[in-house]
């Protein structure tokens, strides 16, 4: 068909948290390969609606000829932060199905040489989920000053030396503009000690650039938010994370709105939760297929049902 690899992550678990039916809607927030949706679709027919959101246009076009029998579906080229807005376009005010979002890169855009994602592989800095932006990881690594890479290191890749690493880029780039993954990969591991370890030098700051590129945290906070707006009462919103900063936001904010209590005055006013926890702990991949793919070992699912909906104005 086409050389889009990807790798469904948790396929079954995730689809099966939706307790998918016919006759309701569904949201599939990262299209990507198309694995979840079809699973979804086959589950849903023949009177439910998937609506599917992606900004990768090789993701949508490789997903549009792999679900191109399935009639209940309609593809939306726009980040799923638009999600209120592109259902209301649909003439949908509910879910009343369920939203499954699977965060992160995928395996295609992280492979794939010309997307900039990877140190280990020759490209221009780029690591745009949208290609269509006019924002890329060249912009972060020039433009930045040096206390803002400092933070985005810091605060997205975890990196202890991110002084040193920034401090090195400013220096670099007042010689020359870096602009290749190598180029600056090679400048990450010059500008760290030697360290026993089981991953690259580069890894935190690539991470960590490629969030700040796509706002990948302030988008995660954004449409949670609005997906617990928009669920119908029993509508389930199914979540993979594949990091520690994306899942302490999704813990946290389902957590949140699962509490009796979120107020903490001494007379409590709050209105019923809106959600209940349908595990508490995360659900991560079987060993199986861990084996079959060892990056879903990062991968964590946490689950939860509407119980209550609350009067959002717009």
């Amino acid at each position: 068909m086409d050389d889009f690899k990807h790798y469904t992550v948790m396929l079954n678990e995730a689809v099966d948290a939706l307790e998918c039916e016919s006759g309701k809607v569904y949201v599939d927030c990262t299209l990507g390969g198309g694995g979840h949706s079809e699973l979804i679709l086959k589950r849903i027919q023949p009177d439910g609606k998937l609506i599917a959101f992606d900004i990768d246009d090789e993701a949508i076009k490789h997903s549009k000829e792999r679900l191109k029998n399935y009639k209940n579906l309609t593809i939306v080229k726009s980040s799923y932060t638009n999600i209120k807005a592109e259902l209301k376009k649909l003439g949908i005010d509910k879910i009343t199905g369920g939203v499954i979002l699977d965060l992160g890169a995928s395996y295609h855009q992280l492979t794939k040489a010309e997307r900039g994602f990877s140190f280990s592989k020759e490209a221009p800095l780029d690591m745009r989920f949208n290609t269509d932006s006019d924002f890329s990881a060249y912009d972060v690594v020039n433009k930045y000053k040096e206390e803002d890479l400092v933070r985005i290191f810091s605060e997205y890749g975890e990196e202890r030396f991110s002084k040193r690493i920034a401090k090195k880029i400013v220096e670099e780039r007042a010689r020359k503009p870096i602009k290749t993954t190598t180029e600056l990969a090679n400048l990450i591991v010059n500008a760290t000690p030697k360290i026993k370890s089981s991953i690259h030098p580069a890894t935190r700051v690539f991470q960590a650039i490629r969030i700040e590129v796509n706002n990948e945290l302030k988008n995660v906070n954004i449409v949670l938010h609005d997906i617990l707006d928009l669920l119908e009462i029993g509508g389930i919103i199914s979540v993979i994370s594949f990091h520690s900063l994306e899942d302490r936001i999704v813990k946290k904010i389902l957590k949140f709105e699962s509490q009796k209590c979120r107020c903490n005055e001494m007379i409590c006013r709050c209105t019923p939760p809106r959600i209940e926890l349908v595990n508490k702990k995360p659900i991560t991949a079987s060993s199986e297929e861990i084996k079959e793919n060892p990056p879903s070992r990062s991968a964590k699912l946490r689950v939860a049902r509407c119980i209550f909906q609350s009067v959002v104005s717009e």
